[in-house]
């Protein structure tokens, strides 16, 4: 019997709206725009909003790009462990 795709899926619901959450958070607690970011990993800002939104899916290299922009371990960007993720606010518009 054929089973449904997103049951066989090793990957967890929400798992690209919770990664670009994280980016987020942490472009939000270094300061950054979303322009600023994007710049500094070599990437469009759309893409990068795209990211955050959970729309889009980046690559691995585009990830490794992403964290050393944010300077943290790409693993990081996985950590959804912080208590204060939601917290941070900016005055910058993203």
């Amino acid at each position: 019997m054929p089973r449904s795709h997103d049951n066989d899926s090793p990957v967890p619901d929400g798992l690209h709206k919770k990664f670009g959450a994280r980016v987020r958070y942490l472009r939000l607690k270094l300061g950054l725009s979303q322009e600023e970011l994007a710049g500094a990993c070599g990437l469009d800002r759309t893409y990068v909003g795209g990211i955050e939104r959970g729309e889009r899916n980046p690559s691995l290299k585009n990830i490794y790009r992403i964290a050393y922009a944010l300077r943290v371990p790409a693993s990081a960007l996985f950590d959804d462990s912080d208590p204060d993720q939601s917290s941070p606010k900016s005055g910058r518009r993203s």
